[in-house]
């Protein structure tokens, strides 16, 4: 069995203190995907870069107190790829991938476009540039995962006020139609959703702080598991875990019928 846990901690420094590395300790878990680290190595301790039986492998954010992903593993990787190639989007740590063979896992945070229309263009430049690379991977023959925070509601079941949501950024005609092309047309597979492909409330993996949104399950499914359609295929359990909160946003646990 293949285990792998993803999770926006919002701070890597906040999540710790609320527990996030106890309850690690005991997931069994091949690979935690993290994203929006809010931190540079300076920032972190000895057991937020190698918790017991793990290591850390990270891609920083330039700004401090910012973005940045990583993954902890429990298997030393051949190869560790940071970044996209691309400085403008590389320079906010949002992609680092671990190699394994013909096995690959990968911690992506994209941006958030709710902010203005300036983090909005940005966004989509990501989305431009990622698409490409989604489908260069698609192609490469190999088993791949993507963990993470994808920040787009895909369809109407992914999030509580879907109505009230069609012109904010997460739930864009263009956003989610972009997420459509990289299942439909690039082939690769929403694995919650292959396995859970009618659950709403029970699926939202982010909650505003504004309103009571959590008390009221006013959600968002914004984090993700996408894998090559074998890998995906294997795929027999999902849990989003809710019983602590480390983040605003809660843990996806997928566990594959997989070895690597």
């Amino acid at each position: 069995m293949l285990r792998i846990i993803s999770a926006n901690l919002n701070g890597i420094r906040s999540a710790t203190t609320k527990g996030f590395l106890d309850w690690l300790a005991v997931q069994n878990a091949d690979f935690l995907c993290v994203q929006e680290l809010k931190a540079q190595e300076a920032d972190l301790s000895g057991d937020m870069m190698a918790p017991a039986g793990y290591t850390g492998y990270f891609h920083y954010a330039e700004k401090k107190g910012y973005s940045g992903v990583g993954i902890y593993a429990k298997q030393k990787p051949q190869q560790v790829i940071i970044g996209l190639g691309i400085p403008q989007i590389d320079a906010e740590g949002r992609y680092i991938e671990l190699v394994y063979g013909n096995f690959s896992v990968i911690s992506v945070y994209l941006p958030s476009g709710s902010s203005g229309e300036e983090r909005q263009a940005a966004k989509f430049h990501f989305m431009e540039h990622f698409y490409t690379h989604l489908a260069q991977l698609a192609k490469a023959g190999r088993q791949i995962v993507l963990c993470g925070d994808w920040n787009i509601a895909h369809q109407e079941i992914d999030l509580k006020n879907w109505k009230g949501n069609l012109k904010n950024s997460g739930f864009l005609p263009e956003e989610r139609s972009w997420l459509t092309r990289v299942f439909s047309e690039l082939g690769w597979a929403d694995v919650y959703r292959r396995l859970h492909p009618a659950t709403t409330g029970e699926a939202y993996t982010w909650w505003s702080n504004r309103g009571q949104a959590y008390a009221k399950n006013v959600g968002w499914r914004l984090d993700y598991q996408v894998a090559t359609p074998l890998l995906a295929a294997s795929a027999h359990s999902a849990a989003i875990y809710k019983q602590q909160r480390f983040s605003d946003h809660a843990p996806l646990t997928v566990d594959y019928d997989w070895a690597f």
